[in-house]
């Protein structure tokens, strides 16, 4: 409540907000090439807010615009610009990009992990070319994330992975941070912790960001195929896309690896990739106690 003295009198004002507590939306790409939409609580928004892809390798959320990297069978791949309602900004962003596969944006600078080439390029988020070649000499990366200035890359073959960490400049600070990883694909980073998807071994590992010394290699356990793990509020979401079937769900678990909800989202065809985007609060706006205000007037006219 804000209070205001005028004269004799006093104003009373009291500050409400349209919403009570912060929400998010989760979009969430698939190998069918569909991009789909779903509230923080996993209710279905758009099941196919943006479609006809070849693949969706990775998806990344700016603002009120949504980035899709798309694979293609010919291997030049693109990053397309939609807005996160599902509308076609730019489909082709980025093109003749050497089998694009992971993307993250910091600012407005976007970041693209070119699989065959073994490069992280970068770009502007309008699709200008920063440096085609900031980071070279790579083997196969895929999965990347950026915390403050430091960007991490999951990299290597198949059950032979590693993650490499550099700075958002292009140096190398660890090109191999954490090593003997079984399939390294989706990063994440919240606070001193890197969580690594290992898609071979159905786990989510946990290990320090600075030293790469693991936290716990199995954080969580147990899941199919996991290829992605994201960040909701204080939980972890996992999406784990089940190849024997072409099947799959989302997960959702604590941060300490607990089950919350093993099927968060279900009716997937193969999730791939997962990313959780706050919805702007309304503006907070001032109500004058009109109540008390006019009882003072009439008291004043007496």
């Amino acid at each position: 409540m804000v209070c205001e003295k005028r004269g004799t009198f006093l104003m009373m004002a009291f500050v409400l907000s349209a919403g009570v507590a912060a929400r998010a939306n989760i979009y969430v790409s698939d190998h069918a090439g569909t991009i789909s939409s779903y509230t923080d609580s996993g209710v279905t928004v758009n099941p196919s807010l943006a479609s006809g892809f070849f693949s969706v390798q990775s998806i990344a959320v700016s603002g009120t615009n949504l980035y899709a990297v798309n694979y293609s069978s010919t291997l030049q791949g693109t990053v397309g610009e939609y807005t996160t309602s599902g509308a076609t900004v730019n489909s082709a962003l980025i093109s003749g990009t050497f089998n694009p596969w992971g993307i993250a944006i910091s600012g407005s600078d976007m970041f693209v992990s070119n699989y065959n080439s073994g490069t992280i390029s970068e770009y502007t988020t309008s699709g200008a070319v920063v440096n085609a070649a900031l980071i070279t000499g790579l083997f196969e990366p895929q999965g990347i994330a950026i915390s403050g200035s430091d960007l991490y890359v999951a990299d290597g073959a198949f059950t032979n992975s590693w993650v490499g960490k550099y700075s958002i400049t292009g140096a190398t600070v660890n090109t191999h941070l954490v090593s003997g990883l079984d399939g390294a694909y989706g990063l994440a980073v919240t606070g001193s912790d890197l969580l690594v998807a290992q898609r071979y071994s159905g786990t989510i590992g946990e290990y320090d960001t600075t030293t790469g010394a693991t936290v716990n290699a199995s954080l969580i356990s147990g899941l199919h195929d996991v290829i992605d793990v994201t960040v909701m509020g204080s939980d972890l979401l996992v999406a784990d896309p089940d190849d024997a079937t072409g099947t799959g769900v989302i997960g959702e678990y604590t941060m300490a690896g607990s089950v919350v909800n093993a099927s968060f989202i279900t009716g997937l065809i193969a999730p791939v990739s997962i990313v959780v985007a706050d919805v702007p609060e309304p503006a907070s706006f001032c109500l004058l106690g009109l109540g008390v205000a006019g009882l003072l007037a009439r008291r004043r006219r007496r």
